[in-house]
């Protein structure tokens, strides 16, 4: 007798990349920020604790107008999750029935996919082209589907989908979701203007502090959409998906912009010189508006570049994406997330003996 769901059984499932547990590792795989979290952070935390015996606030109040006062909307257009990917399941959940399509952008952020495998819909990726450009007929998948899951800036190109061009990815009877996992290392921020007029009942932005905020641990991101969206949405949330602890942390890390902003800065001029260092090895490097850099050799297997790093105790990203070929037989290439002036240092040292 099979009980698990065929649905289940046919998928992999997502592969998150490698986290050893120990601290003697050089990790540049995950995208994580190297630089800690504000200390207001740890400060909320140790005051939060004191109230431990009661439920945490089911809307999270205070981290809902504290985002609400930095992207100039009102507190009903926020949504607080446990992590981005569950704002991700939320909206699988709330606007995907199992014969509906969703589409994303593809290379790009596959747990999109196992996501709508998981809800029984239909997915249909819109193919990039080699200069990771969406044409005409992958824009025409967009308006088919009931969600169009953009990522901006992508993973794992880290490059940015023209404002431009969000009309033509809207879905005819859906809504464009605007992944900003990575927005706040781009120069060009959301949501303002792509949340109002004709928008903003087709429109979801979604946002983490895993990245920019460094509380990948935390596990706490946000949507941004229109309330109508977000009472949708609560609806098939978790009773108090947000604990107390987060709650307290990520109020307390959205408060202080100046801090996040630093440690963005120092990440950006960091990116912007490991992108000039690679291609004296031998990499091509697109250029990013995320907090990685997406390279490539011209002739030495990546594969095997990821594995001497590892042995070496140094973790970036190896990845492969089957459904393109762009000239190749299998497309892949190399994902490396931008950490202190230190450990890019001791990368490229290690790539020259590798190389």
């Amino acid at each position: 007798m099979e009980i698990v769901r065929p649905a289940i059984t046919s998928i992999g499932g997502y592969v998150p990349g490698e986290q050893p547990q120990t601290h003697d590792w050089i990790k540049l795989n995950t995208n994580e920020n190297p630089y800690p979290a504000s200390p207001t952070v740890s400060e909320a935390v140790a005051a939060a604790c004191h109230r431990l015996e009661v439920y945490p606030d089911s809307s999270a109040t205070v981290f809902r107008e504290a985002a609400a006062e930095v992207y100039g909307v009102d507190p009903d257009w926020i949504f607080p999750a446990n992590g981005s990917d569950e704002n991700l399941t939320i909206l699988m959940r709330t606007f995907v029935d199992p014969h509906e399509t969703i589409t994303y952008p593809y290379p790009g952020y596959v747990l999109y996919e196992t996501l709508g495998a998981i809800q029984g819909c239909k997915v249909d990726p819109m193919l990039y082209d080699g200069s990771w450009n969406l044409d005409c007929r992958a824009l025409a998948k967009a308006h088919e589907a009931k969600l169009a899951l953009v990522p901006n800036p992508n993973s794992p190109s880290g490059t940015l989908v023209d404002k431009s061009s969000y009309e033509e990815l809207l879905p005819d009877r859906g809504l464009l979701v605007l992944d900003g996992a990575y927005a706040d290392f781009a120069d060009r921020q959301e949501p303002d203007e792509v949340l109002t007029g004709k928008f903003e009942r087709r429109v979801v932005v979604t946002r983490t502090l895993s990245k920019s905020y460094s509380l990948a641990g935390l596990r706490f991101g946000f949507a941004i959409a229109h309330p109508d969206l977000i009472h949708a949405m609560t609806k098939v949330k978790d009773s108090y998906n947000c604990d107390s602890l987060a709650i307290a942390a990520a109020t307390a890390a959205m408060k202080d912009q100046a801090w996040m902003l630093s440690n963005r800065d120092r990440i950006v001029a960091t990116r912007q010189r490991a992108a000039q260092a690679f291609p004296e090895l031998g990499f091509a490097v697109t250029p990013s508006h995320a907090n990685f850099l997406w390279i490539r050799h011209e002739s030495v297997p990546h594969e095997r570049i990821y594995e001497e790093l590892k042995a070496r105790k140094i973790l970036i990203r190896y990845m492969k994406f089957p459904l393109v070929s762009w000239g190749d037989t299998e497309f892949d290439g190399l994902r490396v997330s931008i950490g202190t002036d230190d450990q890019i240092d001791a990368l490229l040292v290690a790539l020259k003996e590798i190389l």
